[in-house]
């Protein structure tokens, strides 16, 4: 016989006292940490708890009985369904005091890391619309709300596949559900119109273009990948889960003619089992494989599969950051590691005798040495491969001794067989950015063990506003 479950408690006029990891609020009761999603500090709420351990519980607001007075009107009518920018609540102020208690608490509490200096976080100056990349999934089955499940019901016929189907946003923690999106303040405008193009076109067809169902894997529309740069340009990536020639084309065409200043509008064909295009042949339908960035004069590349950071002001801010605490002065030889699309390392050639590049994806280092061509910058080699298995002891014996080595890794951070070989070549200075500021405690705690090395400077950078997310850039020097 199954155990019957605990009801759990509603809990009466919480005042809620901070912010926490993960874009949640907290306060403490009974001697536990409650965390409550969506709450300001200051709201007087009832809590609904939803899980409750021994040393704390999760809950939601069920009712605001006194809101926090810095609590703000969401912009977007998705807050709190969604799962994303989960502080469009909060003022940004407040936002960037928190991401920069996160930074320093990661460093000295995680890291026991000893920070000379503490710079003041920079802000982004775009706080809607500044993402350059957004990516929506199509599903024969959108996530429906109360009213509208009642609604059918109701009725004396089923739904239409076109009332139910969606594209949007996956839903946190349910792979198979998808929030259809009206308006996005994410990314530009042009995202907008032609993601609302492409789900009326389709629904309008839905015998020839069947939203794809995630449990059964079947249907022909997949996902859709949007990117736009700061020059103008603008890409659109349709990937469909088997090929339908004459659909295919007809969606394409009507795309085109409806947005014509598209620069590059592709296609995928994806059959597997998961949606990543990583893997696959990407076709192009009209216009470039490609589209450009602009930064200081230098044009960066990008096709589908390149990463790019996804704020583009404020990634010029970011690697600004990052070169001044190079501290270059056009002698020095400089490893970039995980250098993706070569950005930061086409970025700082010019300020320094000679740049390295790595990265795990052969793609991105063919954009990266394409980005040197088209930028007259000769002083570039790219390298594609596993950073443990390409940065050894025998590599740089082969390229020379870094002075500066600069270390953009993704959120799990580098392996400790990086950081040993890091070590071994014994830079002047190491200029470490992190979008995760835990595993970048645990490096940085990895590099200073020995002594040898001492953080001089950290400085966060807000790439991601009413998210909690963060970067952080910290240069450390060899004593």
């Amino acid at each position: 016989m199954a155990r019957k479950k605990k009801d759990l408690p509603l809990l009466e006029e919480v005042t809620i006292t901070g912010l926490a990891s993960e874009g949640k609020a907290l306060t403490h009761i009974e001697g536990k940490v409650l965390f409550v999603p969506f709450a300001a500090p200051g709201d007087i709420c009832d809590i609904q708890v939803t899980k409750k351990k021994n040393s704390f519980m999760e809950g939601k607001i069920a009712r605001i009985i006194s809101p926090a007075p810095e609590r703000k009107q969401p912009l977007c009518s998705h807050f709190t369904v969604c799962g994303g920018c989960k502080w469009q609540h909060l003022p940004y102020s407040l936002q960037l005091a928190s991401k920069e208690q996160v930074v320093r608490d990661a460093l000295q509490r995680i890291g026991k890391i000893e920070v000379d200096e503490y710079l003041p976080i920079l802000g982004s100056e775009a706080t809607e619309r500044y993402r350059n990349k957004l990516e929506f999934t199509f599903s024969h089955r959108r996530w429906l709300f109360a009213e509208e499940m009642d609604a059918f019901n109701a009725r004396p016929t089923p739904p239409q596949p076109s009332e139910l189907s969606g594209l949007g946003y996956h839903l946190p923690g349910m792979f198979d559900k998808v929030l259809d999106i009206d308006t996005c303040y994410l990314g530009a405008e042009i995202m907008d119109a032609i993601r609302l193009f492409v789900r009326d076109y389709c629904t309008s067809h839905p015998e020839d273009y069947p939203y794809f169902d995630l449990r059964k894997q079947e249907g022909l529309m997949r996902t859709l990948m949007l990117r736009t740069t700061s020059t103008g340009e603008t890409m659109v990536v349709v990937v469909f889960y088997r090929e339908d020639t004459a659909a295919r084309i007809a969606l394409l065409t009507a795309i085109q003619e409806r947005f014509p200043q598209i620069t590059a509008l592709l296609y995928v064909i994806n059959g597997k089992c998961n949606d990543t295009i990583g893997d696959q042949e990407i076709h192009c339908f009209y216009g470039r494989e490609y589209i450009e960035e602009e930064m200081e004069g230098l044009r960066f590349r990008i096709g589908p599969k390149s990463f790019y950071q996804t704020n583009s002001r404020q990634a010029y801010e970011l690697y600004k950051i990052a070169r001044e605490f190079a501290e270059l002065t056009g002698t020095e030889r400089v490893y970039d590691l995980y250098t993706g699309t070569g950005t930061i390392a086409n970025f700082v050639a010019r300020r320094c005798a000679s740049v390295v590049g790595i990265e795990y994806v052969p793609e991105a280092i063919d954009d990266a040495r394409i980005n040197s061509a088209v930028n007259g910058i000769d002083n570039t080699l790219f390298y594609a491969g596993d950073m443990k298995d390409i940065l050894t002891t025998e590599f740089i014996q082969e390229h020379g001794t870094p002075d500066v080595i600069i270390t953009d890794p993704p959120r799990a951070g580098m392996h400790e067989d990086v950081i040993a070989t890091i070590l071994r070549a014994t830079p002047k200075r190491i200029v470490y950015v992190s979008c995760n500021p835990a595993t970048q405690a645990r490096d940085l705690q990895l590099l200073t063990a020995s002594g040898e090395y001492h953080v001089t400077k950290s400085r966060a950078v807000d790439m991601f506003p009413h998210t909690h997310h963060i970067e952080n850039v910290v240069q450390l020097v060899r004593r």
